[in-house]
C-alpha cells in the first residue's frame, strides 16, 4: 500500500510552486521603498524582476553608448567564475593581482611608456576612466602643491585647462578637489579644444594641461603633439613644467592599432599620465579603466596607502576599496585571445561600417556630418534643416524600432547646434548598418507626413460646489468660456443642466 503525504498549503507556498504565472506573487504589487515581510519562492522572484527588465532597452541597439555590450561565451564563463572574488584581497587571491598587473605593463608598452622590457610599469585598475581622471587629477594636484611648497609660493589656487568638449567627470573632479576648471570655448566648425588658445590659458598654477583623444561629442583626437610643442616653447620661456594628461577613454585602445604612427602618447615628454577605458574599445563589460603613469615619479608617494590587515603589505591608490575582479580577468582575456592582430581587425572593421553608415546618411542628403575621419568609430551629425527639432523627433520616432541615438545640443557658444550622434561599437555589423538606415528613411517620411498640430483652443470653465437636498455633493458648470485662437476674441456659451454627482 502506497501512502501519500499531503505537504500543507503554507510549507508548499514557500518552497516549490507549480508556474508562477499560476501563483499569487504576479498579483502581487511589487515593494518599492520598503523590505517585503514575507519571502518568496526564488523562482517567482526571478520571472518577477526578469519580466520587468524586458522594458529596458537592448544594449545592442543603444548606439549612444561606447560601452562595450558583447563578449565571447569563453570570456563569460571565465566572467561567471570569478563573480565572487573581491580583487582588494591580493593576498587571497594572487593570481589575480598578477593579470592586473600583466594588463597594466600591457598598455604602458602599448601607449610607448618609458620603461624597460622587463621593468614593472606604474598604473592601475579602475572601475572607469572617470575614476581613473580622479586618480591622474590628484597626482597632479599633489606633485603642484609639493613644488609651490618648496619655492614658498601660494599653492590654494591650482587650475586645469580643458575644452568645453571634455566629458562630466572632468567637472566632477574639479568640484570635489576644489580645483578650477578652465574651458576653451568650442566653434563652429572646430569642436574640439584649439591647442594655441589652451596654452594661452595656463599660468603657474596651471597643475596640467588636459587633451581629449576621442571627443564624446563628435570623436575627434585633439592634438596632442602641437599641444606638446607649444606647451614646452611656453615651459621655457616662464620656468613653469607644466605637464599633459591624455584622457584616451574612447581613443586609447583605436590610435595604437589604427594609427600607429599618430605621436599622442608617452612618446611626447610632457605627457606624464594616460587613462583609458577596458570598456569602451578595450572590448570589455562595463566597469574597468586603467590609468597608466609615465614613471615613478609622476604618482607622489604620499597618495599610496599600504595595508597590511589582509595577509601581506598591499599598496593601494584608488578611490574605492572592495571591487570586482571579472571585468580585470576579462581584460587580460582579451589581450590574451585577440593580440595586436585581433584588435587591430576589429578596430578596422568597426571602421569600415561607420563608413558605410556615413555614406549612407550622405545619400539620404539631409544631414551635415561634423564628425571626422580621424578618430573614434562614430557619426556625428546635424540636419541641414534649420529645425532643430528635427533631430529630437528623429531620436523619438527611432526609439519605435528599438534603436537609441540621441540628440543633444552643443556646449557653449555654439549651443544653436543639436547634434545627433551613433556610436559604432564591435558588435554593430554591416547588417545592423543597413537595417538602422532602413529605419532612419521610414523615420524621416513619417515625420514629414505628421499632421501639423493646430493651437489647442484655450478653454475656461467658471465652476461652482453646491449641495443638493439630498447632501449630494454637486459640480454645476454654468457657464463655459471659450477663447478660439483664430479669432482675437472671447465668446461665452451656457451649459444648461450641466451636472456631475461625486468627486473629480
Amino acid at each position: 500500500m502506497v501512502l501519500s503525504v499531503v505537504q500543507p498549503q503554507e510549507e508548499a507556498s514557500s518552497s516549490v510552486i507549480p508556474s508562477v504565472f499560476a501563483s499569487r506573487y504576479v498579483r502581487d504589487s511589487l515593494p518599492r521603498s520598503r523590505m517585503p515581510e514575507q519571502s518568496i519562492p526564488k523562482e517567482a522572484a526571478y520571472e518577477i524582476i526578469h519580466d520587468e527588465l524586458l522594458l529596458d532597452g537592448n544594449p545592442r541597439l543603444n548606439l549612444a553608448s561606447f560601452v562595450t555590450t558583447w563578449m565571447e561565451p569563453e570570456c563569460d564563463r571565465l566572467i561567471m567564475e570569478a563573480i565572487n572574488k573581491n580583487y582588494v584581497d591580493m593576498d587571497e587571491y594572487p593570481v589575480t593581482t598578477e593579470l592586473q598587473n600583466r594588463c597594466v605593463n600591457i598598455i604602458a608598452h602599448l601607449f610607448n611608456a618609458p620603461i624597460a622590457e622587463k621593468e614593472t610599469a606604474v598604473g592601475v585598475g579602475t572601475i572607469g576612466s572617470s575614476e581613473a581622471i580622479m586618480l591622474a587629477g590628484l597626482a597632479f594636484k599633489r606633485r603642484w602643491q609639493n613644488t609651490r611648497k618648496a619655492q614658498g609660493k601660494p599653492y590654494d589656487k591650482p587650475n586645469i585647462v580643458t575644452g568645453a568638449n571634455v566629458q562630466v567627470c572632468w567637472e566632477k573632479f574639479a568640484r570635489y578637489f576644489e580645483v578650477d576648471l578652465k574651458e576653451v570655448k568650442l566653434r563652429e566648425g572646430y569642436y574640439v579644444m584649439d591647442p594655441v588658445e589652451a596654452v594661452k590659458m595656463v599660468d603657474e598654477n596651471t597643475i596640467c594641461v588636459a587633451a581629449i583623444l576621442g571627443s564624446t561629442l563628435t570623436g575627434e583626437f585633439e592634438d596632442v603633439k602641437l599641444l606638446n610643442q607649444l606647451l614646452m616653447e611656453k615651459n621655457k620661456r616662464t620656468g613653469w613644467n607644466t605637464p599633459i594628461h591624455v584622457d584616451a577613454a574612447s581613443g586609447g585602445f583605436i590610435a595604437p592599432f589604427l594609427y600607429p604612427e599618430l605621436e599622442w602618447d608617452f612618446r611626447l615628454p610632457l605627457v606624464k599620465s594616460i587613462n583609458v577605458s577596458g570598456h569602451k574599445y578595450g572590448l570589455v563589460y562595463a566597469g574597468i579603466g586603467w590609468v597608466i603613469w609615465r614613471s615613478k615619479e609622476d604618482l607622489p608617494d604620499e597618495l599610496i596607502f599600504h595595508i597590511n590587515y589582509l595577509g601581506s603589505d598591499q599598496p593601494t591608490f584608488t578611490l574605492n576599496f572592495s571591487k570586482g575582479s571579472s571585468t580585470i580577468i576579462a581584460q587580460y582575456y582579451q589581450f590574451l585571445r585577440l593580440g595586436l592582430e585581433g584588435y587591430k581587425n576589429v578596430m578596422k572593421n568597426c571602421m569600415d561600417n561607420a563608413k558605410n553608415l556615413q555614406q549612407g546618411l550622405q545619400r539620404i542628403g539631409r544631414f551635415n556630418i561634423i564628425s571626422r575621419e580621424k578618430g573614434v568609430p562614430l557619426l556625428a551629425f546635424t540636419f541641414k534643416d534649420n529645425d532643430q527639432s528635427l533631430a529630437f523627433k528623429l531620436s523619438k520616432a527611432l526609439r519605435h524600432y528599438g534603436w537609441i541615438v540621441p540628440a543633444y545640443t552643443m556646449p557653449a557658444d555654439i549651443e544653436h547646434m543639436v547634434v545627433l550622434r551613433i556610436v559604432v561599437r564591435e558588435d554593430f555589423g554591416r547588417g545592423l548598418v543597413e537595417r538602422l538606415l532602413t529605419h532612419i528613411n521610414i523615420a524621416l517620411k513619417e515625420i514629414d507626413d505628421a499632421p501639423v498640430s493646430q493651437p489647442i483652443p484655450k478653454i475656461t470653465f467658471a465652476v461652482e460646489l453646491n449641495q443638493n437636498n439630498e447632501g449630494d455633493v454637486v459640480l454645476q458648470i454654468p457657464t463655459v468660456v471659450q477663447e478660439e485662437p483664430e479669432h482675437h476674441e472671447t465668446k461665452k456659451i451656457v451649459v444648461k443642466g450641466g451636472k456631475t454627482k461625486g468627486a473629480c
